[in-house]
């Protein structure tokens, strides 16, 4: 097992970085591994609602930086840039054909479970999280999204690689751009967030932080 100091240490070395080295380029199997990262990363029922593009086109990234106002330094100079996709409406509603064929095909499960599953998808949707329109829906897919960003920012900091997490962008006109430019239906998937990955310029200042004892209460 890894040592908690290490760990830590990953924690701490990782920060939003803003600006990166143009000279150093992410090698593929580093890349890899933290899409690995991403791969095996929870998700609610495990239905696994994301889809990453790496957008390495430089045509593309210039258009993106066009209306992404938080990440134009980063898409100038990353190594790798990821957009995040997160399922929408069509595929992840409790009766979609994606669910059932997930249930089948990816995780495997005999017939009587992917009934007695699928209902609980069902009863958990309409009810207990009350995921009743496509908004909310989304929004709740998209939280599972976040669970591989956090894992891929610390797997790649475990390994000396810096990241920034990015939400500075129109949505709309990013989603618009994804279709006419890589052929993505829109109807079934929305951008979430991006990240940038590559190496820093700059070291970042130290992390400030709360105390534990000020957000975390034992009852």
């Amino acid at each position: 097992m890894i040592e908690k100091e290490k760990i830590l240490n990953a924690y701490i070395f990782r920060h939003a970085c803003k600006l990166f080295d143009t000279e150093k380029k992410i090698s593929d199997s580093d890349m890899q591994f933290i899409l690995q990262t991403a791969q095996l990363s929870p998700s609610s029922f495990g239905f696994e609602p994301w889809h990453f593009v790496v957008v390495q086109d430089r045509g593309l990234r210039k258009k993106l930086k066009e209306q992404a106002w938080g990440a134009t330094a980063k898409l100038d100079t990353a190594s790798h840039f990821v957009i995040c996709l997160t399922m929408k409406f069509p595929l992840m509603k409790y009766d979609s054909e994606y669910i059932e064929n997930f249930m089948r095909d990816v995780q495997k499960l005999p017939e009587n479970v992917i009934e007695s599953k699928g209902k609980m998808y069902e009863v958990f949707q309409k009810s207990d999280f009350n995921l009743t329109d496509e908004r909310k829906l989304f929004d709740w897919a998209a939280k599972q999204c976040y669970i591989p960003l956090g894992n891929m920012m610390t797997s790649a900091a475990m390994i000396g690689i810096d990241s920034c997490p990015i939400e500075g962008f129109n949505q709309e006109i990013s989603n618009t751009i994804l279709k006419e430019d890589l052929g993505i239906d829109t109807s079934l998937y929305g951008i979430s967030y991006m990240v940038a990955f590559g190496y820093r310029v700059n070291e970042p200042r130290p992390k400030t932080r709360r105390n534990i004892s000020d957000f975390v209460t034992f009852k």
